[in-house]
Parts: structure tokens; C-alpha cells; sequence
């Protein structure tokens, strides 16, 4: 398995929060290699399993297939796209962006800025209600073209850069379900110590919803979701562990199960698959917190992929991450 043109296909498709169709068939479709029963479900998230045994336990694995993105409003009398935000894109990033407007067919815009001339403050970000497209129609010309709710994503190049890093929009989180399929990949041929059931949700940018509903369905024994998290920046704290390129990041939190948490980490370390612990005080804000809380309650671990520049069309990672934290994946279900 190719982990970088795995993840590549599994980016260039939008799939903004609450509209992940295209997104969602790019992954069935891989998942289908490995789960034959994969399908997209009602609410938009791949779902699959694979069950060897009624005696073993049903382990459930998880990373959300939507990005963050913007949804069209309305059509000012000028021409202009006024949108609002699907999920917690970055604001700053903003200004003179390319965009796409995935109507019946994408229409290409540009986000308009004032010029830096007349701005008093140049410091503050954007407001959501000063947002506006500008895709060279007039208002008369865009009424017929667009329809109010049609997504928008930040144009963005898929790019290799040194040392096995890639910048991308969408690696929150299309790196999780790319290190699942890894996983998976690994798996092959080998006898497993759970029944599984795979999950690529939908809808975590607005709140977990997809997830929520999935684990639900598939009413699990227990569960790792991936996502990723925040990685070494500029300004960071120098005695900050959580870099690029040291491998999986094992959450720690009062949300999810101490005893997955310490299982997890010691095959980390048995097999010597490079990690790191990420410690959180309450609630991990990842699919985690809704499929632990389903039915009678899941025992949860979380598995993160570090993440550079998140919530930006310019995320960054490193691919030897991904591939620990399949690895780890792997491993425990191994075990």
C-alpha cells in the first residue's frame, strides 16, 4: 500500500461537513478492498465490518471523513457570494483565497479582500458576515448557477514537501482514515482477535453527529478513533512532546478508558512503533467523545495523527505518522 497515494485520493475529493458524498465513495470504494460489505448509510458515513467469531469481541474503528469548509448563504445585488462557516474553518486564512463553489457543476471564485490601504486594523480576522466570493457573475447570471447551501472548500494543491511531509486541505481527518486502511492493509491474511467494524463518519466538524449515530448501529465492545491533533508550530512551548515525525500520539483523558490507554501504550512500546502521550483534561473533542458515551457506555482509546497549520487549506503532516499509527492499529488487534 502506497500511504501517500492512498492519502492523496482520499483528499482531492470535497467533502465538506454535512455534504461528504464525493469524499465518502473515494473511501468506500478503498474500504471495499479490504470489507467487502462497505456502504454509505443514510446519514453519509462508510460503514463495514468484518466478523469471524460471535465470541469474540466486536471492536469498532473510527475517523470522520468530513472537512471543514463554507456553505453559501445568499446573493448580494453586486454579484457576491455571502457564505457562512461549516464547521471551525480558520478565518485568517481567508482573504484572496481560491475557492469552489460545488454546485451542479464546481464554479471557481476568489474570496475578496480589502486592500490593505484602507483597513484600520490589519491584525483582525475576517468576520464570517464580511465573507465575500467573488466568481465574476452578476447577481442575475448567479441565481441561475448557484444554489443557496451549495458547499465551498479553499482550493488547495495536494504537495510533497521534504522529509516526507505533505500539505493538503482535508488531513483532518482523510490522515486517520488513511492510517485505518493502512492498518487494515496490514491485516491481511492474518487471524484477528476481534470482529470489526469500520467507520468513516460524518458531520464530526458539527459536533460528532455522524459518529454518534454509527456506533450506535454497530453497538460495539470497545473502540479507537483517529483523528489528529495539534502539532509542533512556531511559537510553541519548547518542553512540548507532541512534534511531527515522533510517531502516533496516545490520548490520555478522564474521558476515555484508562485501561485501553495503558494497553495501548505498552504494545507501543513492545514493538517499539514510535509514540507519543497527548494528556487532556476533560473531553478530547474527536469522535471519541460521542461513540464512548452510546448505549450502555464504549470503552475508548484515542490515536492521533500530529497536524501542522489544522483547519487552514495548507495542513501539514508527516507520513511516517500515519503509518505508526497503523501500526499500533495493527498491533493491538493482533494481540
Amino acid at each position: 500500500m502506497n500511504l501517500k497515494e492512498t492519502l492523496k485520493i482520499l483528499c482531492e475529493p470535497a467533502g465538506v461537513a454535512g455534504s461528504e458524498n464525493a469524499a465518502s465513495e473515494a473511501a468506500c470504494e478503498l474500504l471495499s478492498e479490504h470489507i467487502p460489505n462497505a456502504e454509505i448509510d443514510n446519514f453519509g458515513t462508510v460503514a463495514g465490518s468484518m466478523k469471524f467469531d460471535g465470541n469474540l469481541p466486536l471492536l469498532l474503528l473510527d475517523a470522520h471523513i468530513d472537512e471543514i469548509g463554507m456553505i453559501v448563504k445568499f446573493i448580494d445585488d453586486k454579484g457576491f457570494l455571502k457564505v457562512g462557516r461549516a464547521g471551525g474553518i480558520d478565518r485568517r486564512a481567508l482573504p484572496a483565497s481560491q475557492v469552489t463553489i460545488w454546485s451542479k457543476k464546481p464554479i471557481k471564485g476568489i474570496v475578496c479582500t480589502l486592500p490593505p490601504h484602507v483597513i484600520k486594523d490589519t491584525v483582525k480576522a475576517i468576520k464570517e458576515d464580511e465573507i465575500a466570493i467573488d466568481c465574476g457573475f452578476t447577481k442575475e447570471e448567479l441565481d441561475k448557477l448557484v444554489s443557496l447551501g451549495d458547499p465551498v472548500t479553499i482550493d488547495a494543491q495536494f504537495t510533497e514537501l521534504q522529509n516526507d511531509r505533505i500539505t493538503a486541505r482535508a488531513l483532518d481527518d482523510r490522515a486517520g482514515v488513511c492510517a485505518i486502511l493502512y492498518a487494515l492493509y496490514l491485516l491481511k491474511g492474518k487471524k484477528l482477535k476481534y470482529n470489526l467494524a469500520v467507520t468513516f463518519s460524518s458531520q464530526e466538524e458539527l459536533g460528532k453527529r455522524g459518529a454518534g449515530i454509527a456506533a450506535y448501529s454497530v453497538n460495539p465492545d470497545l473502540a479507537i478513533a483517529v483523528d489528529v491533533s495539534f502539532g509542533d508550530y512556531p511559537g510553541a512551548k519548547e518542553n512540548s512532546t507532541w512534534k511531527l515525525g515522533n510517531g502516533v500520539m496516545i490520548g490520555s483523558a478522564p474521558s476515555l478508558d484508562r485501561g485501553l490507554f495503558e494497553d495501548v501504550t505498552c504494545i507501543a512500546k513492545e514493538k517499539n512503533i514510535t509514540h507519543q502521550i497527548e494528556v487532556m483534561s476533560g473531553k478530547t473533542s474527536t469522535d471519541a467523545d460521542a461513540v464512548s458515551i452510546t448505549r450502555n457506555g464504549v470503552k475508548c482509546a484515542l490515536l492521533s495523527i500530529p497536524l501542522r497549520n489544522m483547519h487552514t487549506p495548507a495542513e501539514t503532516l508527516q507520513l511516517s505518522d500515519i503509518e505508526a499509527t497503523g501500526q499500533l492499529i495493527a498491533e493491538f488487534i493482533l494481540r
